[in-house]
């Protein structure tokens, strides 16, 4: 698959040969769906946390006697049924993380580059740098390109002026070619890739 590359002043440089094996999967929302998951819960903390029986502060006595009352037997004030007592069955601390085999890992994220390329939402820029970390300076090259929406993966390392230049604007992603991934690829609308972010994936996923 040949793709045009552009630069930053929205003007074609050449083009590049996408391998069809990286960007030219067949789309399975099926992979991606699972993907999602299993980032989405791999990053919850999973704090959530309510007291039980036993962690309640309050009183050990028996509330009133077991017999003799005509009320029901109560053995504690910090059971469930009273008024700032335990809860049974609550949340505890916990991983919501679950394994998903690397094989299908690997195949969810060549599924979300192949998407974005068969939609036609792929860019793929010459380098991304900036002469200087000016927001405002960015933002005028960014719509020349029509970005309003979009992911920027580049190689190894990222351009420190280009990363502090985007940081301020909303809706726009820059991530070093090893932090690539699925959710990220899918939440925003286009996806820009180096040649060198190419490269790199290409490497990593061949």
């Amino acid at each position: 698959m040949k793709i045009d590359v552009v630069n930053l002043e929205a003007k074609n440089v050449g083009s590049i040969e996408l391998a069809d094996e990286v960007f030219g999967v067949a789309v399975r929302r099926d992979i991606l769906a699972r993907m999602v998951n299993y980032q989405l819960a791999k990053r919850r903390s999973g704090n959530h946390k309510t007291k039980q029986i036993w962690e309640v502060s309050g009183t050990t006595k028996k509330p009133y006697n077991q017999k003799g009352t005509g009320r029901a037997r109560q053995g504690s004030l910090r059971s469930a049924q009273f008024r700032g007592g335990g809860v049974i069955f609550g949340p505890v601390v916990r991983s919501h993380a679950h394994d998903l085999t690397k094989k299908v890992r690997v195949l969810a994220l060549k599924v979300a580059l192949s998407s974005k390329a068969a939609d036609g939402k792929l860019v793929v820029l010459d380098k991304a740098t900036a002469e200087s970390p000016k927001t405002k300076a960015l933002a005028a090259q960014l719509s020349k390109l029509n970005l309003a929406n979009a992911l920027f993966i580049d190689g190894a390392e990222l351009n420190v002026n280009f990363a502090l230049a985007s940081r301020n604007i909303p809706f726009i992603d820059v991530l070093p070619s090893q932090g690539a991934n699925v959710y990220d690829i899918l939440r925003r609308d286009t996806l820009v890739l180096t040649t060198d972010a190419v490269q790199a994936l290409e490497a990593r996923l061949k």
